[in-house]
């Protein structure tokens, strides 16, 4: 050791044996694939493996989900050719989509995100008076810091159930 090295410089060995048992000559295929195709196309697919066929260029398969499949499908000619970009010649001739992996399907499932949390809207200034009134009756700092919350909290559901045109 020469002191401290990047951690790349670590993990390169053990990703390029892993990569080029799929067949990826260029792992930067796999550890770029949202700078290659673009966030959007990114976030619903994942490239799987490279095979080579007896003709000129290789097959690459892309995993994506069933809803996304005909999206992907429309871009493979933009797809091939960012890919091919990363190997600097016409290396990939061919793109193949599945829903699956090829070594199984619990292996091979896309990644699901759930949507990012939202965050509640913040009171009207006039709610959260009231709420500081709730909690003024009390002496206990941590009832009054519940009875607080569940004073704004009721309005916040007060305002949700409101209908948006009032007959006031």
């Amino acid at each position: 050791m020469r002191g401290f090295e990047p951690a790349a410089a670590l993990v390169a060995p053990d990703l390029r044996r892993a990569a080029e048992k799929r067949g990826f000559a260029v792992a930067r295929l796999l550890t770029d694939w949202p700078e290659i195709v673009g966030p959007e196309t990114a976030a619903h697919t994942r490239p799987v493996k490279v095979t080579h066929g007896k003709g000129m260029g290789a097959t690459l398969t892309v995993l994506t989900d069933g809803a996304h499949a005909p999206l992907v499908q429309m871009q493979l000619p933009r797809l091939r050719e960012r890919v091919n970009a990363v190997y600097g010649f016409n290396a990939i001739s061919r793109i193949v989509i599945t829903q699956t992996a090829a070594q199984g399907f619990a292996e091979g499932q896309v990644q699901f995100r759930p949507a990012p949390p939202q965050q509640p809207p913040t009171p009207a200034p006039e709610v959260v008076a009231r709420a500081e009134e709730v909690a003024s009756r009390f002496e206990d700092p941590k009832l009054a810091d519940s009875m607080r919350r569940l004073a704004l909290a009721r309005a916040a559901r007060d305002t949700r159930k409101r209908p948006p045109f009032s007959q006031d």
